[in-house]
């Protein structure tokens, strides 16, 4: 038996499936592509830096480790330690030893760094705001975070540690 005659046939998308389906990634490339040039021509600053800033506010501290930061945005860590290198250079966050263990890497948010981001919160959230949330029924705008909800937990699914949405 041939490998190919393993191989299950396609369950090709309906045309009103891959219509949703190509509007999503256009539409959120488009979105992602128009968020970042904002804060960038506003603060210098891309939406992936915008993005560490905002996870290290939310944790205690202001700080995270590399390996889980890396995680919880879903970059390689050799991307996100090229970003923090960047940061680091322009007084937004630094790096250290952890304390706890002396192996892992721990990043934190310095006090400059606390003061752009909330500085930027402003541009940002306006940017979601007028480009996707005010733009659709408050219905329709809910039932994407729950098709995006579902998404997320069937993929993280046994790796729970990823979670910290």
């Amino acid at each position: 038996m041939s490998a190919e005659q393993d191989v299950e046939p396609t369950r090709w998308l309906s045309s009103e499936e891959q219509h949703s389906w190509r509007a999503l990634l256009i539409g959120t490339t488009l979105l992602m592509d128009q968020l970042d040039e904002e804060l960038r021509t506003t603060f210098s600053l891309s939406l992936t830096e915008y993005e560490i800033l905002v996870r290290l506010s939310e944790r205690e501290g202001h700080a995270l480790r590399m390996a889980l930061l890396a995680d919880s945005l879903r970059h390689s860590r050799s991307r996100v330690t090229h970003t923090v290198a960047r940061m680091e250079k322009a007084g937004l966050v630094r790096r250290a030893t952890s304390a706890e263990d002396g192996r892992g890497v721990v990043c934190s948010m310095t006090p400059e760094g606390y003061a752009l981001l909330r500085r930027a919160a402003h541009v940002h959230v306006g940017g979601v705001r007028s480009h996707l949330v005010d733009r659709v029924d408050p219905a329709d705008f809910a039932a994407v975070g729950r098709v995006m909800d579902a998404v997320a937990d069937a993929l993280i699914g046994a790796r729970p540690e990823l979670d910290i949405r």
